[in-house]
């Protein structure tokens, strides 16, 4: 039981380092929005040249994707948080179990905490652990 209750505290730390590490990509998809940017100024001021301006559309699809990409990079990382979180208090049995599955879509760092994290949730013990911390009194 001890053992159990270390290596939830092992993937709740592991969990809390990929949340930041998330968090820290899902920046990346702005400079999507940022590219979009210069594609609506450049269409909204041709150059002199006998150029064509780029369609307003494409910036707003960039500046739209990007956004949604970022929004979803801090949705995962938020989640990941949560899931580490609920690991080291041993609640949301069903959250971490189902976070653990979409961890393993990560390829590779994800998929090795995903799995590592189902094998320790699929054990007994653990699942009388976390019967135990829900239930009041």
């Amino acid at each position: 039981m001890n053992q159990d209750k270390e290596h939830l505290q092992l993937l709740a730390i592991f969990h809390y380092v990929a949340a930041g590490l998330a968090a820290m990509l899902s920046f990346f998809p702005l400079l999507y929005s940022v590219v979009g940017g210069f594609l609506l100024y450049a269409a909204h001021h041709p150059g002199s040249g006998n150029q064509e301006p780029p369609p307003a559309v494409l910036g707003w699809v960039f500046i739209v994707l990007g956004a949604l990409f970022f929004l979803a990079g801090a949705t995962m990382a938020i989640c990941i948080l949560i899931a580490g979180r609920s690991l080291a208090l041993c609640k949301r049995y069903s959250f971490a179990l189902v976070m653990a599955c979409i961890e393993c879509l990560f390829i590779p760092f994800g998929t090795i905490l995903g799995v590592f994290t189902i094998v320790v949730l699929s054990r007994e013990s653990v699942k009388a652990l976390f019967l135990t911390a829900e239930t009041p009194g």
